[in-house]
């Protein structure tokens, strides 16, 4: 007789199965944004909420058919407490992505000023970054120092859905605002030290999750999953989609060509 699953492995695989159902009309209903009736001053957007905890829920659910739950719970939580805090220290003190204020649409603050979101934006860009990154490496997963390349992709990946992410947050939708700066080394009106913050701080919270993100059956040979992908990637086309509404032109460009880059590499990846 077959043995009955688990309670929270049938939850996590109700909430894949509405994940795909929600997560392309959640971002549809983002783009729609700009004909949607304007938002009390000092909420945010419940569309960009919606996606977002959409986006960090079925991460999750994806993550429990290779690693026990209170795993990456573990692993989620100790993301976005570092990724948060990293944010707090900077809009205290400029360090270490450069110096930004929340605008009005950037919904409730936590601790007085860090913006409600931002924790879950590095829980869902580092995951699932990591998520793409196995996909680009899987020919190399047996590999002396596959673990480092691991963590080095990850990274880069994260800094790269950062910088499709950057001009769809402050420059269409508001959320924070970058103080104009002196050098002429910036992206969209973002320093490019916001870029360089993102790769280290990312490199310093998978040198922590690592660990516990480690499938501990190494010898079962796993089929490639695509939810990561189609997380990251969706994010991307949708930052690129907003900048080309609001007639950002080298913004839409770039996130059109770090998508077909990257899903390039990653379909190569899981073909192996």
């Amino acid at each position: 007789m077959q043995a009955t699953p688990p309670a929270n492995v049938k939850t996590t695989a109700w909430i894949r199965r509405l994940f795909t159902i929600l997560f392309p009309a959640a971002c549809a209903l983002v783009l729609a944004g700009p004909w949607w009736p304007p938002h009390p001053r000092g909420k945010p957007d419940w569309p960009e909420a919606v996606l977002l905890l959409l986006a960090v829920a079925g991460t999750i659910a994806a993550l429990t058919r290779h690693l026990p739950l209170q795993n990456i719970l573990f692993a989620a939580g100790f993301i976005g407490i570092a990724g948060g805090a990293a944010e707090w220290l900077d809009l205290k003190t400029g360090i270490p992505f450069g110096q930004f204020a929340p605008g009005a649409n950037a919904g409730p603050e936590l601790f007085t000023a860090l913006p409600w979101a931002l924790p879950f934006v590095w829980v869902a860009a580092i995951l699932n970054s990591r998520g793409v990154a196995r996909l680009v490496l899987r020919p190399w997963r047996k590999n002396h120092g596959y673990g480092f390349w691991l963590i080095g992709v990850t990274a880069a990946l994260a800094a790269l859905f950062d910088l499709a992410l950057e001009p769809f947050a402050s420059r269409v939708n508001h959320f924070w605002f970058w103080t104009p700066v002196k050098a002429p080394l910036s992206w969209q009106g973002v320093p490019l030290a916001n870029f360089l913050g993102w790769l280290v701080v990312t490199l310093l919270i998978l040198a922590f999750v690592t660990p516990m993100l480690i499938n501990k059956q190494p010898h079962k040979k796993l089929p490639p999953d695509f939810q990561p992908l189609a997380v990251w990637l969706g994010g991307i086309l949708l930052f690129g989609a907003a900048a080309a509404l609001n007639r950002l032109w080298a913004a839409a460009a770039a996130d059109a060509a770090i998508g077909i880059v990257t899903a390039v590499f990653a379909a190569r990846g899981a073909g192996w």
